[in-house]
């Protein structure tokens, strides 16, 4: 399977009074297309500011990344991003929210095409009884569900998610882990999520990106997740290798992600694989699933 984006030599710094701050510094990746990878690591090691730079919202101060045989520069609709709070405009019904990206990204499209987009993906994250429903008379999980489908309604290439369900309690988060895994298994969108959470990272990834300790911040180690797909949480974390992938994680984020130079192996990719990496077969791909 090809290459689809490519985070080559990836870095940013920014200037202070004593000289520039590395925050990340030569980071490399190589995505597979309809991949689903999580990037994980300590608080203030750069995981956002890599997203930031792939939604095209931070300028790279070195390095590069292409998209889809594209060089990126910008944001752009190919481009879904869900943040840890939806930002929602208040004034604005979930439908009227979801409307409009969809507005701008189908303009060619007819209003009721438009219309059946937007109410599509909010009855499939579970909210067809509340399209019209301000930001005000919604939960804190149900507005993350309007920026959800709001992402997966622009049909982009790649799906950016950064906290999305940091701001959750815990059942629903698991909730909305599920939501998500299923509406991606459906469009099998590109993604790169960030998060803190291993047993979150586990649950939804094909691979999982760790990155060392900051400042100058870089891939330390990948671990391949093979669990099968779709996915039930009983069913994952009932599966043998379940525990032995999660004692992994933590102790790559209690030992080695604090050893500068030493972790960090060549960019992977799916034509090599590199000793520090743990490789097995990806899932099959499900052909995408257009809405009605």
């Amino acid at each position: 399977m090809s290459d689809y984006c490519q985070l080559s030599g990836l870095t940013k710094t920014y200037p202070t009074p004593r000289g520039p701050a590395v925050i990340v510094k030569d980071f490399n990746l190589n995505i597979r297309k309809g991949e689903f990878i999580s990037l994980i690591g300590h608080s203030g090691c750069g995981k956002s500011t890599v997203l930031s730079m792939l939604a095209g919202l931070s300028e790279p101060s070195g390095g590069g990344i292409i998209l889809a045989g594209k060089e990126l520069a910008g944001p752009g609709p190919d481009r879904g991003v869900v943040f840890q709070s939806p930002c929602l405009l208040p004034w604005m019904t979930a439908f009227e929210n979801v409307m409009l990206g969809v507005d701008q990204v189908f303009f060619t499209a007819s209003r009721e095409e438009r219309a059946q987009i937007a109410t599509y993906y909010l009855t499939v994250v579970g909210l067809g009884d509340s399209l019209h429903k301000r930001p005000s008379e919604l939960s804190q999980g149900m507005r993350q569900r309007v920026g959800i489908a709001r992402a997966f309604a622009l049909k982009p290439k790649m799906l950016l998610l950064d906290e999305p369900f940091g701001m959750l309690d815990s059942l629903t988060r698991y909730e909305l882990q599920q939501v998500l895994i299923e509406l991606w298994r459906r469009n099998r969108i590109t993604a790169l999520m960030v998060t803190h959470d291993v047993d979150e990272a586990l649950f939804l990834s094909d691979r999982i990106v760790c990155m060392t300790d900051g400042p100058a911040a870089e891939v330390g180690e990948v671990i391949e997740v093979d669990f099968p797909r779709p996915r039930e949480r009983k069913a994952v974390m009932e599966h043998p290798d379940y525990y032995k992938l999660r004692e992994e994680l933590i102790q790559f984020l209690e030992v080695r992600a604090h050893r500068k130079g030493t972790a960090a192996p060549p960019p992977p990719s799916a034509s090599a694989s590199p000793p520090a990496v743990r490789r097995r077969a990806p899932a099959d791909i499900e052909a995408p699933m257009n809405p009605a």
